[in-house]
């Protein structure tokens, strides 16, 4: 995969995150149509560059421990970041059009 399509996973998971922390990473993947592997590795990255942490909201001994993602600051920098990214490369693209179109209505 390019890197194009890997900060686009990326920012896939941050909002995904974003609207339900408490999602597993079966959850995840379902949603946003990935493997489940995939999923996981993004978020290990996740987790080991800072933009996101895993917090643990189930703490009755013996239940199975339950847990969340959450969203650090570096994580919002970083999805702001992203979505910048792709506002450049879509107005990148909108031009090539604009220009396209102009070129064929004038013939």
């Amino acid at each position: 995969m390019n890197e194009h399509g890997q900060k686009e996973d990326i920012l896939r998971i941050i909002k995904e995150i974003e609207q339900d922390p408490k999602a597993t990473q079966r959850v995840l993947s379902d949603r946003l149509g990935m493997s489940l592997g995939k999923t996981n590795y993004i978020l290990k990255e996740l987790i080991k560059r800072g933009l996101i942490r895993v917090g643990h909201f189930t703490i009755n001994p013996g239940k199975l421990r339950k847990i969340n993602y959450i969203l650090t600051k570096a994580g919002l920098e970083n999805k702001v970041s992203l979505v910048k990214h792709f506002l450049k490369i879509k107005k990148t693209e909108y031009d090539v059009l604009k220009k396209e179109w102009k070129e064929l209505r004038g013939k």
